[in-house]
């Protein structure tokens, strides 16, 4: 299904030509308002005249997250502050927060985005969605509140947290879309397990899950445990929020919505622009947003970009599920670690999508443990059965990323739970 079908189905051409007259006006308007991204084309030895189709990107220079938080609050600002009409921010979590500006122009094109994810995924005004996304400078809850609307659904700010409501509400009110993140999806599985229901018990059909990485091993999971089929859904605050790119029926990659957005892919070394269908870092130039427009940001998520023929019918381009990042990799005794790496063998040996990988230095050599819970249905805590099932997790572990952690299984919905994103790594060593 589509909302907006006669732009999710143009040819790649026409797609091409459009992103080329929006982007030479986007490069002219950041170009004139925003003093900082001037000052880096002047020193790039680029004007905007040299810019005249989407072949010429490449000439502009990166933005970074540190040049974000370098003009903290408004030094990216492209538009007056009185037209604008709300902020989000990121959480801050690794410095000073990004605050990203919209016009109401703006909210209206990443509505529309969402909703063309919600229609993806099947979502129609017979539907209620059930949102339990975070309300308020996070993005997630807001966008999906107002593309949801937009669709006709009936909807429910529900926010994260309170749990056993939110089982309750999808029974009482007929709730069959599920808006969170993948790790808040498999805690409502848990406890619809504990308190002894099934997917038969709750009207749910459709999940769209985003804001962290998650694996195909969690979304079988995921699928299985509330008895739906599960979406991806890919955005970031400083683009918009949710809704850049998604997942349609194929669940094979997700569209990026090109008529607003550019993605390219680089080497995340040398910065060089590499051909279709390689794995590097994405890069987004946002092309209709007036209010924040981003050029060539570095999202420093590492993908594969691919276009073909969709059986969805859509011609925007794919970006595979992020495989990693090239700024929050751990580097643990020498080897490269990704945390999806390691929830992918948890999930396919049978533990919870919960868990947390920490990280220490001791007496100069690294450490490297990984708490994991039990599934409800599958706890078992005597000491052999533990002690056996941490070593075969530990063996398999190392099969897939070189070196040995020490594995520490816990009971079901033990670990800290968090109502945005969840926490995954803990490292401790002090690096620099």
């Amino acid at each position: 299904m589509y909302y907006q079908k006669e732009i999710e189905t143009m040819p790649v051409e026409a797609l091409k030509d459009l992103q080329s007259r929006k982007l030479v006006r986007q490069v002219n308007h950041v170009y004139e308002n925003v003093a900082y991204y001037r000052d880096k084309m002047d020193k790039a030895g680029v004007r905007p005249s040299d810019i005249k189709s989407v072949e010429d990107l490449r000439r502009l220079p990166f933005l970074e997250k540190e040049d974000l938080r370098n003009t903290y609050p408004s030094g990216m600002l492209a538009v007056p502050i009185k037209d604008c009409v709300r902020i989000h921010s990121t959480s801050g979590t690794t410095g000073k927060r990004v605050i990203a500006y919209y016009t109401q122009h703006d909210l209206d094109l990443w509505e529309d985005c969402v909703a063309r994810a919600l229609s993806a995924a099947g979502a129609t005004v017979d539907d209620t969605v059930q949102i339990c996304f975070g309300y308020g400078l996070f993005t997630g809850g807001m966008g999906f509140h107002g593309a949801s609307q937009k669709l006709g659904c009936v909807t429910l700010p529900m926010s994260s947290g309170n749990t056993e409501r939110q089982i309750q509400f999808m029974q009482d009110l007929g709730s069959t879309v599920l808006c969170c993140t993948p790790s808040y999806a498999g805690y409502l599985a848990d406890t619809l397990t504990v308190s002894g229901l099934t997917p038969d018990d709750i009207p749910l059909k459709i999940g769209i899950f985003g804001a962290e990485p998650w694996t195909e091993e969690m979304r079988a999971s995921i699928e299985k445990r509330l008895g739906i089929k599960a979406f991806d859904i890919y955005g970031l605050t400083e683009i918009s929020g949710p809704g850049v790119a998604f997942e349609c029926e194929e669940q094979n990659g997700m569209h990026i919505n090109e008529d607003h957005f550019i993605a390219e892919i680089i080497n995340p070394i040398t910065g060089e622009v590499l051909p279709e269908g390689e794995k590097g870092e994405l890069v987004l130039t946002s092309i209709d947003k007036e209010a924040f427009p981003m050029m060539r940001y570095r999202t420093h998520d590492i993908c594969v970009l691919k276009r073909g023929k969709c059986s969805c019918g859509r011609s925007f381009i794919k970006m595979a599920k992020p495989m990693g990042r090239s700024d929050d990799m751990m580097i643990i005794r020498g080897v490269n670690v990704f945390p999806s790496q390691i929830e992918s063998v948890l999930l396919k040996e049978g533990y919870s999508n919960n868990y947390l990988i920490e990280i220490d230095r001791v007496n100069s050599t690294d450490t490297f443990d990984v708490f994991v819970e039990f599934l409800p249905e599958d706890f078992d805590d005597t000491i052999k059965t533990v002690t056996a099932r941490e070593k075969r997790l530990q063996s398999e572990l190392k099969k897939m990323v070189g070196i040995s952690p020490a594995v520490h299984l816990r009971p079901p919905m033990s670990l800290a739970r968090s109502d945005g994103k969840a926490v995954r790594i803990n490292d401790k060593r002090k690096l620099l």
